[in-house]
């Protein structure tokens, strides 16, 4: 690897240690908590067969989670991210891994190599959108959907973190134009994606003008990329204190997302979420997926055994909140109203 992969490499596993090893979550609440589902004392419904699957982008899945992006590009990450894709592929459900700049700076087509171990998963490629100002380019990023086998990019939006990273780009002129050729010159759907400080409104018409395919709200309450880099380096400590609750709340930008995009693009919510119940919460309020980083990487960290455990969990809790609020498949809880 060349000098700048390298320093890549290691930043990948520094990111890894902060958000095991600490609580590495904004101090202002996600607000999952306070979206309650109605309850039906009577539902017309055998719970053993609530229909779960959905789909996003044309392609079908068996349940609406999504692996959010978390990690890849390091020895340790490589084995999280194939633990995480084989449960993708085994369920049937979404998976986006880490950052992939890594591979692209040093071309490295052995990183993020998952079909091996996930022939059939819904794999998602991801790179920051401030790269496109730093050389990136779109071939580039079709380099990185092809070395993964994506059926999708993601462009993740990280202005707070790049910001307080020691090493970050910080910046993001003329962005909504470079994303918009890109669009223009990739086969693949993009999905704009915050990193934990959320999207508002503006960002997300932007967004659809310039012709992104899907939206990741992604907002405040779970982990906070910002106090990441914080932690990372003593010397950034106090800015990620300051900035720990940086941020619009994940409902908040998940309604941001739902509102301005009036159907025309799904939306996948992010941030703070931790159980099937709050995937339920997410999908109620107009979500397609919903996505979860930091519960999956640490079920990961225990094993495959406990990883497919918790998975198992989070999809009963989503079938039990769905026949419990009166419905027998997603597509009649999703459309409620």
């Amino acid at each position: 690897m060349t000098s700048g992969s390298n320093e890549t490499s290691n930043r990948k596993d520094e990111h890894l240690d902060v958000c095991l090893k600490n609580d590495v979550s904004s101090g202002v609440s996600a607000g999952w908590d306070s979206i309650r589902l109605p309850h039906c004392a009577l539902p017309d419904a055998d719970c053993n067969q609530v229909d779960l699957s959905t789909e996003f982008l044309s392609q079908k899945l068996r349940a609406p989670f999504l692996i959010s992006s978390m990690t890849g590009g390091s020895p340790r990450g490589e084995d999280l991210n194939r633990m995480l894709a084989r449960l993708a592929d085994e369920k049937q459900i979404a998976m986006g891994v880490g950052s992939q700049r890594v591979a692209l700076e040093s071309r490295n087509s052995k990183l993020f190599q998952l079909r091996k171990v996930a022939p059939k998963a819904v794999l998602w490629a991801n790179i920051g959108a401030v790269q496109l100002n730093c050389g990136v380019s779109a071939d580039d990023c079709a380099w990185m959907v092809d070395q993964l086998g994506a059926s999708a990019l993601i462009l993740h939006a990280n202005p707070l973190q790049e910001a307080i990273q020691k090493e970050g780009d910080r910046d993001f002129r003329g962005l909504w134009t470079k994303v918009a050729t890109l669009k223009k010159n990739l086969s693949v759907p993009v999905i704009l994606k915050e990193t934990g400080c959320g999207l508002d409104e503006a960002s997300c018409r932007r967004a659809i003008e310039a012709g992104v395919d899907a939206l990741d709200s992604a907002g405040l309450g779970g982990t906070h990329w910002g106090f990441v880099e914080g932690l990372r380096h003593s010397e950034r400590a106090p800015l990620g204190e300051i900035f720990r609750n940086w941020g619009i709340p994940s409902v908040e930008s998940l309604k941001n997302c739902v509102r301005v995009s009036a159907g025309r693009v799904p939306t996948i919510a992010s941030g703070g979420l931790r159980s099937g119940l709050d995937v339920a919460r997410a999908v109620w309020l107009g979500a397609t997926l919903g996505g979860m980083a930091l519960p999956f990487l640490e079920a990961a960290s225990q094993g495959e055994k406990s990883l497919a455990q918790f998975y198992d969990l989070q999809e009963e809790a989503l079938r039990i909140a769905v026949f419990c609020s009166g419905h027998r498949n997603l597509r009649e809880f999703r459309n409620h109203s």
